[in-house]
């Protein structure tokens, strides 16, 4: 009788000093390898050579410049805009000044007829007259007039008046009169008329809000007689 002798499978195993011997080839091997793929990137790549340094600091130069310009176009703007403004401001002003001016040629020529009619050949009869009446309306509640009045024929003797102006309007769709001064007014030094020659009076009438001014009346009173009257439609 025979005996087999049983089968043994025999495994082998790496001794443990060479298994990390190993382990330690492989990463050194993926380690050089990312480093040679960084380095070959840093080839291939445009701006990433050995002078990367200097090419930073030329951006950063171009980047201070273009800073720089960003604010001198700012700051030219902002000192445009005030020149703008400026001009505009300019130009309101000569506006106004050109309607000073023409209100002031306006009177000039009003004094020049009035001083006109003041030759010995105009003398005209003895008397008060209205020698000019003018209102225009200055707001839609103001009301602007003028008003020069004088004494005819050469006369001596000082004149001392009032003057009245009426305002007819439409209130509330109802026809409506404001006489100025009112007889209760604080102002009626306003409206006081002491002159030998003549006296030019002007001013501001305050109407209601809303009220639409058909014509205004002006009277020269003396002692509370009518001397002159005048009156012009709006």
């Amino acid at each position: 009788m025979s005996i087999s002798a049983p089968k043994m499978t025999i495994k082998r195993h790496l001794p443990l000093p060479l298994l990390i011997l190993l382990w330690a080839a492989v990463v050194a091997v993926g380690a050089a390898a990312a480093v040679w793929t960084y380095q070959l990137g840093r080839n291939n790549l445009p701006g990433l050579h050995g002078d990367a340094g200097e090419q930073i600091e030329e951006l950063s130069e171009q980047v201070k410049k273009l800073t720089a310009e960003n604010e001198r176009l700012q700051s030219a703007s902002n000192a445009s805009q005030n020149e703008l403004k400026i001009a505009q401001t300019a130009q309101a002003t000569l506006a106004t000044q050109v309607k000073n001016l023409e209100a002031e040629i306006n009177r000039q020529k009003e004094d020049l007829a009035f001083f006109d009619s003041l030759l010995p050949t105009n003398l005209g009869a003895p008397g008060i007259t209205i020698q000019r009446f003018k209102a225009e309306q200055a707001s839609p509640n103001q009301l602007r007039y003028r008003v020069l009045v004088m004494q005819g024929g050469g006369g001596t003797q000082q004149f001392a008046g009032n003057l009245q102006l009426s305002v007819n309007m439409v209130q509330g769709g109802k026809g409506v009169t404001i006489n100025f001064p009112e007889s209760n007014s604080s102002d009626q030094a306003r409206y006081r008329l002491a002159f030998k020659y003549y006296q030019r009076v002007e001013g501001l009438l305050t109407i209601p809000e809303g009220a639409i001014v058909k014509s205004v009346a002006v009277r020269v009173l003396d002692r509370g007689q009518v001397r002159a009257q005048q009156s012009v439609d709006l």
